[in-house]
């Protein structure tokens, strides 16, 4: 359940559903109970308040870049880790919501430390890193630095790109033989920062690297039912495939709920850059294998397909990555149901996983796994899973403002 500051509904609050009702998709979506929408429409803006309300006790305390709790309390990295974008995100989304100068302020400084990462030619996480952080801080700024330093961050991903098996490396230095043919799931959702920089530079081999890299997923990853392994090998040499495996999930044939909702929101993103039909063909085979896998309660469980489920462990954070992928999804298909699941997804965990009820946490969102196989953040708060919820709630309550600070444009 959620915390509100406000009991009854806004003129604001009405102001947002109209906007959010103006499009075709969205009115073709509209419940028939106006009640029903009008207590969902309540439910997402008690819990972006009470989202914004952390944020605004917690952020002037934060040291670094929170990568989870440990006993409700954020623990940190210096330098970002893959997860550094999300903090400085979160606060441009506060801003946006709240228009209170001190979320900028903080968003600023915040992404600024980032800085010395755009170099940084050993991670594939650089979209997660660099997009939510200085891609939006230029978009709401206009200052050009965040656009070069973001543009930068894309050339050094750009040289992780395996031209032989077309694919983008996720883990391991360049030049280091571990892991050397090793693609995840996750990296679907930094191909956006390439496409952002062949719009910027006009350059089309950033576009192409990363189109490439989705064809290889969408080739290797999909499943005949729509599912997907957390992991796909490689001959790094040849490019040739060798198959399936898994480092977060439960096993090479299991279906880790946070890489399918990666896979949802990714696809979706990488058609609205490009307009191919067969990108958002394979986004909604993911989309319609995970929610036929969404138990009642519209809370993920961990792994979809693992022996346990769907009595098991929840990660509430694949529940609001799905939610974005799936209003795209609603937007570009223009099939309700699919906006219906998203909104079902946001309000039960703005209902059921906020930290409503604790007087000593520092996140929004509970109910998070990190990496159960590892026993690693199992059932805690993750940043992503903060800033995907208020990304979500806004896509629905100001998506104008979520356009501004994201792009939700198509070609």
């Amino acid at each position: 359940m959620s915390v509100s500051r406000r009991t009854l509904l806004t003129t604001a609050a009405g102001a947002a559903v109209a906007v959010g009702a103006s499009t075709p998709t969205a009115a073709s979506a509209a419940t028939p109970d106006a009640s029903d929408q009008a207590s969902a429409t309540r439910t997402l803006r008690q819990a972006a308040d009470y989202a914004v309300a952390k944020l605004r006790a917690v952020a002037p305390g934060v040291t670094g870049f929170p990568v989870g709790t440990k006993f409700e309390k954020w623990t940190y990295s210096q330098n970002g880790d893959w997860v550094g974008g999300f903090w400085p995100g979160q606060l441009w989304l506060a801003w946006l919501y709240s228009g209170e100068e001190q979320f900028k302020t903080l968003a600023l400084a915040s992404a600024e430390k980032l800085a010395p990462r755009q170099n940084d030619t050993s991670t594939h996480d650089l979209g997660f890193l660099f997009y939510p952080s200085w891609v939006t801080a230029w978009r709401l700024t206009g200052d050009e630095k965040w656009r070069a330093g973001a543009v930068q961050a894309a050339s050094s991903l750009s040289k992780r790109f395996n031209p032989a098996g077309g694919f983008i490396r996720a883990w391991g230095a360049l030049g280091d033989p571990n892991n050397a043919g090793r693609v995840i799931m996750d990296t679907m959702m930094n191909l956006d920062l390439l496409a952002f920089a062949s719009r910027q530079t006009q350059d089309p081999k950033y576009l192409e690297i990363a189109v490439a890299h989705a064809k290889t997923a969408q080739r290797t990853f999909v499943r005949p039912d729509g599912s997907t392994p957390h992991v796909f090998d490689f001959d790094p040499v040849t490019g040739a495939p060798i198959g399936p495996n898994t480092v977060q999930g439960y096993s090479p044939a299991s279906c880790w709920a946070r890489g399918q909702a990666w896979g949802v929101y990714g696809f979706t993103t990488i058609h609205r850059r490009t307009g191919d039909a067969e990108f958002l063909t394979t986004a909604r085979r993911l989309a319609d294998f995970a929610l036929s896998r969404l138990t009642p309660d519209n809370v993920p469980v961990w792994d979809y397909l693992a022996p346990q489920a769907p009595n098991d462990v929840k990660d509430a954070s694949a529940g609001v990555i799905m939610a974005c992928g799936l209003l795209d999804l609603a937007e570009l298909t223009h099939c309700a149901r699919y906006r219906e699941s998203a909104l079902r997804i946001l309000t039960a965990v703005s209902r059921t996983c906020l930290t409503t009820k604790s007087t000593r946490a520092e996140a929004s969102v509970a109910r998070c796994t990190r990496n159960r196989p590892a026993e690693d953040g199992i059932e805690v708060s993750l940043p992503y899973a903060d800033y995907y919820l208020l990304e979500g709630i806004l896509r629905v309550l100001d998506r104008r403002g979520m356009d501004r600070a994201i792009d939700l444009s198509s070609v």
